[in-house]
């Protein structure tokens, strides 16, 4: 077909076209529009509240104002869940966690304040077994860590926060996870698609 019959064609279709392209509608053929500005709500890619808190939150929350390297922990912990081919779940049970133990805080040894030798964001213990204290303070590997003692809690992604996290930490304080759950949330939906 040649260029003329093709615009011919087209122009009757009510399409323009444009050196080879079809252009969409000719704009001698389309109703006027008022001219007003329209406000368009753009969603940005936020991860879904429930599958962030699908249980709700249990208890009082607590919520503490975060300086740049408590934000900058938070962060990294998401890094490395996003790393490790987690969900967004993991990364709030990750934060929550580690807002309870240390504050968002890579803690060194606190001398006679220490638990026994628990160091980093997620208090971690060398004598247990979790790594070295130059490993346990790197904030990337001590996340990879508690991800991995998470993955091998059957049924995590299901149970309340408090629950997965106990169940990799043993603490002493078993309810006290879930009080940072809300924080731990707001954290992850700001930063998850940062």
């Amino acid at each position: 077909m040649n260029t003329i019959m093709r615009k011919s064609v087209l122009s009757v279709a009510g399409l323009a076209f444009a050196g080879g392209v079809f252009a969409g509608p000719i704009a001698g053929h389309a109703n006027p529009v008022d001219a007003k500005p329209v406000a368009v709500a753009v969603q940005a890619d936020k991860p879904d509240t429930s599958k962030l808190i699908p249980h709700g939150t249990q208890g009082d929350q607590s919520r503490i104002t975060l300086n740049d390297e408590q934000t900058a922990n938070a962060k990294a912990i998401i890094a490395a869940t996003k790393k490790a081919g987690l969900p967004e779940r993991a990364a709030v049970i990750s934060i929550a966690t580690s807002l309870q133990e240390s504050k968002l805080e890579n803690l060194g040894h606190l001398g006679d304040m220490n638990d026994h030798d628990s160091l980093g964001l997620f208090q971690q213990r060398p004598s247990s077994g979790w790594g070295t204290p130059e490993q346990i303070t790197d904030p990337a590997y001590s996340t990879t860590a508690f991800l991995k003692g998470l993955r091998q809690v059957d049924g995590w992604q299901d149970m309340p926060l408090t629950q997965a996290a106990q169940t990799v930490q043993v603490s002493a304080y078993p309810d006290a996870y879930a009080q940072w759950e809300q924080q731990a949330a707001d954290l992850v939906g700001q930063h998850w698609n940062s």
